[in-house]
Parts: structure tokens; sequence; C-alpha cells
């Protein structure tokens, strides 16, 4: 992969060159299918690559935005994936024959930084901020969308502004994973279910998550918020396996490895039902015994399936260490996704690509077709009889993983809505 690099304050601009030869989300060591099939089709797409004319002319900016520089969580996986996503497009042919050029804005956990890199993304003219993850999102959407610039493809939207601007057009799904967790969690037979939701994160998840399990004319036997960061999760453990056989948990990757180790030195046998990219290969790490045969919920199928195939080529192609990032998650999955999603929508467009003809594509894009990596989405039809404050939420659909020996494998590429559950309607 070549990219010519220039770094410029909070903002590292990458020119993907055309070269011949694309809540919680997390970070982490990825899992990679490694088969026969996989190679041909690694073969196929570098072959296919290399019969693409370069494109030329001047590029289409694109922006994505998330913490890179920070003591808190970081997201180097979603770079990554903005980068070779855009190595991938460019390699063939890029957007109506033009270059996709990538500005990467860390806004390093600081909401004063994320409304620079809003303005920055005005000043530089991007057509789209493309596949990102802040949790200052409020800090940027309403700035870029007076100059109509779309806030796209975002894999765990949190904010107001993502969820009800008509500038946003959300491919994931947050929280409908959390509800998706009820939902298996009631399916498996679990008679008895606690919900453990890190603190900050109740105020979006518990709601649709009690609705979900009162649609079944039940009610979690307790709903623990327990902190998000601390070094030993030995108490709050004790308390969410006493009496349940189940727990339905909203944690992000690190905190999620602090509590299962104190989940294998308790050894409990409580199933848990958690989050991709965050109940993962790297967070059952030491406590591969307890989290064996745990339900993963997401929003994308594994990585390990055929709507990857491209992505575990680029990650090959360019090298790219997964043990360092999870790229099998809501962050990695979520962003090539949004990059593809954004190529297609742009392509179809006659005469300049710009912010304002973008927005005008993308709003009248009715089936944006990913070949399995979420639903066929509309995104003319807006959630508007759904929950309060969520009608930007066009994909709805969950998808199930578990761990296997402290790996994760995929239960199968089914799609299920849950929709309906995150209001209280029965199945």
């Amino acid at each position: 992969m070549s990219f010519l690099k220039k770094n410029s304050g909070v903002v590292r601009r990458i020119a993907a060159v055309a070269i011949l030869g694309i809540g919680f989300t997390a970070c982490g060591g990825g899992d990679s299918a490694d088969e026969p099939a996989e190679e041909a089709t690694t073969e196929e797409a570098a072959a296919e690559e290399s019969a693409a004319e370069a494109p030329s002319g001047d590029p289409i900016k694109v922006m994505t935005v998330t913490t890179l520089n920070a003591n808190g969580p970081t997201y180097e996986n979603i770079k990554i994936a903005a980068e070779i996503a855009a190595d991938h497009i460019n390699s063939n042919g890029g957007i109506n024959g033009r270059p996709l050029e990538v500005i990467v804005c860390d806004e390093q956990f600081d909401p004063a930084i994320a409304a620079t890199c809003a303005r920055d993304a005005v000043e530089e003219g991007v057509v789209s901020v493309v596949g990102s993850f802040t949790y200052f999102a409020e800090a940027i959407v309403p700035v870029i969308s007076e100059s109509d610039i779309t806030w796209f493809g975002a894999c765990c939207p949190i904010s107001p502004s993502e969820l009800t601007s008509p500038h946003s057009f959300n491919i994931g799904n947050q929280p409908m994973y959390a509800v998706g967790m009820v939902r298996q969690a009631v399916e498996d037979g679990c008679e008895a279910i606690n919900a453990v939701i890190v603190e900050g994160a109740d105020a979006i998840f518990q709601p649709p998550m009690e609705n979900a399990i009162a649609a079944y004319g039940r009610e979690f036997n307790d709903v623990m918020i327990i902190p998000n960061a601390a070094p030993d999760y030995s108490a709050e453990v004790a308390q969410a396996t006493t009496g349940v056989d189940c727990m339905v948990i909203v944690l992000s990757e690190g905190p999620f490895l602090t509590w299962n180790t104190a989940m294998q030195q308790s050894g409990s046998d409580v199933q848990q039902y958690g989050p991709q990219g965050n109940l993962n290969a790297i967070s059952a790490v030491g406590a591969e015994e307890v989290t064996d045969g745990n339900i993963i919920s997401g929003m994308y199928p594994d990585i390990s399936t055929e709507p990857w195939a491209d992505y575990r080529a680029a990650l090959e192609k360019n090298n790219i260490d997964q043990e360092a990032n999870d790229f099998n998650s809501l962050g990695g999955l979520g962003t090539w996704a949004a990059y593809i999603g954004f190529a297609q929508i742009a392509s179809t467009i006659e005469g300049e690509v710009t912010a304002a003809s973008f927005f005008e594509a993308a709003s009248n894009t009715t089936n944006l077709d990913l070949n399995g990596m979420v639903p066929n989405i509309d995104f003319t039809q807006e959630w508007t009889d759904g929950l309060p404050g969520y009608s930007r939420l066009f994909n709805r659909s969950v998808v199930y993983s578990q761990l296997s020996n402290g790996e994760v494998v995929p239960i199968d590429n089914e799609f299920f809505d849950v929709g309906d559950l995150a209001m209280g309607i029965a199945p």
C-alpha cells in the first residue's frame, strides 16, 4: 500500500494514491478465517485490482473522525480500516475515475478538538465524514450539516444528532445489539437474567433492553450499572451471578477483560451475552473456560464470512497486524462497510461529486446493497414509528457469533430484525 501522509495539527491526511498491487467499538486483535476458498478470492481480487485503470484528476475528499491518542479507549482499527478501504477503492478505479482521498482526524477524546475536526472538514471541502466513531459527534454533525456534509455509515450512533439529523446516514445500529442479546437469551431458554450496563451507557441502552424483555412478559432480576474502569470486578461479578443463569452485558473491550478475569476466578457457570468487538478473543484471554459458548450479538457477520472477502484480502495485502487491533469489530467492520457504501452511492452521481450532490444521492438511495455486510438499507425510510429519537436508525438487525475456546466463530449469517422488540412489541 502506498499512501501520501502529511501531518497538520489534529488532522492527518492520508491521500490514498492508486498503486496497483479498502459504544461502543473496540480495539484489539481480530479473528480471520484461513480457508482455500478465501485464498482463491484473494487472488481474484488482486487480479481485478491489477486490471483497473488508475484514477486521476482532483481527488474526492472524505474525513474519518475517531480517537487515536487519549488515556481512554482508542480506535486505531477505524483509522486503518479507512486507509485500506480507500486503497481498495482506488485500486479498483476510484470513484467515477477520480481518486478518493481520506483525511483522518484524531479528536483525542476531547469535544473541543472534535469541533475542530468539524470545522476542518468544512474548510477542506470534504464530501462526507465516513465510517467514524466518537463520543462527541454532537460537536460535529450540526456543524458539518450546515455545509451539506453528511455523517455517513456510522457503526455506533450514540448522540442525538447522529440518530435524528437528516444528514446522518447510519449503517450500524447501536443500541440494537443489546436488544439482540436479550432476544437470544430468552430464545436460549434463560430463566433468570441480569442486565449489566457500563456507567454512562445506561441512558441509551437500558430503555430498549427493558422494552425487549417486557415484550416477552418478563423483567430482569436486576439491572446493574457498573463503573467503566475498575481494577477488579470481583464484587460486581459476585452480585451479577447470584440467582441467575444468564447475563446480558454492555461493556467495552478493556473492562470486559477485567470482568472475564473475575468471572474465571469466580468459577461461575452463568452464561454471558455480550457485544461484538467487546466480548471477543482479546477480552476472553485467560478466561477461555468460563467464556466458552458465550454468545456475541453484533451488527455485522463475522469477518471470516463471505461478505468480508475483500476486507480480509486488503488486510493481508497491506500486511496489517491483526493481533494488535480487532478488525472483527464494530469499528473495523463498520468502517469498511461505510467506505464501500459511500463509494457505491457516490459512483451513481452524474456530474461533480460534492457534499450537496452526495447528500441528495444518499437521501434518495432506496437499496444500498453491501452484499451481506448488513441487510439492504433504504435511506428514504426513516424509523418514524419506532423508538422516539432514533429516526435515523435504518438498519435494526442483529447477527450472532459465539466464543469457542477463546476464539470468535460465527453461528450463521442470519439477520434478525429486533426493531419491534426494542419498542416492547412481542415477536
